[in-house]
């Protein structure tokens, strides 16, 4: 048995009818992947990943947060399916199949997580006749966007032939444990969880010192708190309709134009590109906000040692994009500057004390906020904690395989909820990046156009760069 963290229980406290919350991805597939091996090589690797085989419990009353537990009654079949795109088997098509497979829940009565393998991608543009794609979901309270990665190393291969795994131990499951069991469990931890509670206090109250310090000797703005982040278009409550659609960059490509400010980052540039789209579609509305809109960007806080553990264990930074800046290096320069006082603070704060916290939150009280939250639109009555999430994830730069068909492309997909309607995954994976919105459709019923709005917000910026370093003066 393990005990979920408060963090990870906050993704089943927020989940409603009308917002899952799972995280997942599309991939596509070279070549004539059959379901049938699919799901053998699937069978083989999943020991290598424990947790798709276990599922949750939950301690009575609500006295503490949920466990996690090897399933006695786990059938793999239960998490795979077969589907196949109707004629012509077009992009349409898939991502109109992604959007409808991603908006339906998860049971938790089974480990956390699906597969959907679709056949009849005979007229996607750029991928060969006879491709397969996988729709993955998992949900956000087994896994975080690193912690996804590291599935994806463990069940693929970095060679065309596949590699030998290693026959497993046997492994005797027990049945379900009883409510006496998990109460007494949750009970242990109910006495020590008070004890740890001074020491946290005492390391906030010395970190906001810090954070002070920083801000007077390092003339560093602390960044704003929720709810400083302007109305928009984009924060109301969600409908359960979601829409997805995904924009390809080269990686390369997009790398260079950080350049063009001193000490930009990729994550900087791919800022700048989401601000160009989002301002482009705002402005065509007539709704773009008079004050810069505010993204939330997670962070990772795993150390080397834990890379391969599961769960979730992020912080996050809050982002001005300068979405009332018309300049495209503008914003690039902007952005950098607000990321690196972002990262300051961050630092100095301590991102693991805001994870910690969330240990105190008691189950019932947080999924009956959470609840009553939706029921009453509450999101319509107060400021936006932010306006939007972009996440950015990297993945592997060298080429994957399942059971020996390449992996074209993988493109993220993750949830959206009452008062925050888009979300964008970015995803780095052998060469290429994928910006992928995922919206409530009531929120960007024409995504498709965002997602085009991406792609040439890249353009332009490409652009400006380019006439940029062409106005420089040469060196003799």
């Amino acid at each position: 048995m393990q005990p979920l963290s408060g963090l990870d229980s906050s993704f089943l406290y927020l989940e409603t009818d009308s917002q899952p919350m799972h995280v997942g991805g599309l991939n596509v597939y070279e070549g004539s992947l059959s379901f049938d091996d699919f799901r053998s090589f699937l069978l083989e690797r999943l020991p290598l990943a424990p947790r798709l085989s276990q599922r949750l419990v939950q301690v009575p009353l609500s006295l503490d947060h949920p466990y996690w537990v090897d399933d006695p009654d786990f059938d793999i079949d239960m998490h795979l399916h077969h589907a196949a795109l109707p004629k012509p088997g077009d992009w349409q098509a898939l991502r109109k199949l992604a959007s409808r497979i991603f908006a339906q829940k998860l049971d938790r009565n089974r480990p956390l997580w699906e597969f959907v393998f679709v056949e009849g991608l005979d007229a996607v543009s750029q991928v060969p006749k006879g491709s397969v794609a996988i729709i993955s979901k998992i949900h956000h309270a087994a896994i975080d966007g690193a912690s996804g990665a590291a599935i994806m190393g463990l069940l693929f291969d970095v060679t065309k032939k596949p590699r030998k795994i290693p026959p497993m131990p046997s492994k005797v499951v027990e049945p379900l444990p009883g409510d006496l069991t998990l109460l007494k469990h949750s009970t242990i931890n109910f006495i020590k969880r008070p004890f740890k509670l001074p020491g946290l206090l005492l390391e906030t109250a010395k970190s906001t010192w810090q954070a002070g310090r920083l801000s007077r000797v390092q003339n560093t703005e602390v960044p704003r708190s929720l709810f400083n982040a302007p109305f928009s278009i984009l924060n109301q409550p969600v409908s359960s309709k979601r829409l997805w659609n995904t924009a390809l960059l080269s990686l390369e490509r997009v790398k260079m134009l950080r350049h063009a400010v001193a000490g930009a980052t990729l994550n900087d540039v791919v800022l700048t590109i989401c601000t160009g789209a989002l301002r482009r579609y705002l402005l065509e509305k007539d709704e773009l906000p008079e004050k810069p809109l505010v993204a939330m960007v997670p962070v990772s806080t795993r150390t080397s040692s834990e890379k391969d553990d599961m769960g979730n264990q992020v912080s996050a930074m809050l982002v001005q994009l300068p979405t009332t800046e018309a300049d495209p290096i503008e914003q690039l320069s902007k952005i950098h500057q607000s990321t690196r006082q972002g990262k300051s603070y961050q630092n100095a704060i301590g991102a693991k004390q805001l994870i910690d916290y969330a240990e105190f939150i008691p189950f019932a009280l947080g999924a009956q906020s959470t609840r009553l939250y939706t029921r009453m639109k509450v999101s319509k009555k107060h400021r936006p904690f932010f306006n939007l999430v972009i996440t950015n994830v990297p993945g592997p730069q060298v080429p994957l395989y399942m059971n020996g068909h390449l992996m074209l492309a993988h493109m993220g997909m993750a949830p959206v909820f009452d008062g925050m309607g888009l979300i964008m995954p970015v995803f780095s994976y052998n060469g290429m990046l994928s910006i992928s919105p995922t919206v409530a459709a009531n929120v960007m019923p024409d995504v498709d156009k965002f997602a085009k709005y991406i792609r040439e917000a890249a353009n332009t910026l490409e652009t400006a760069v380019l006439a940029e370093n062409k106005s420089k003066p040469t060196k003799k």
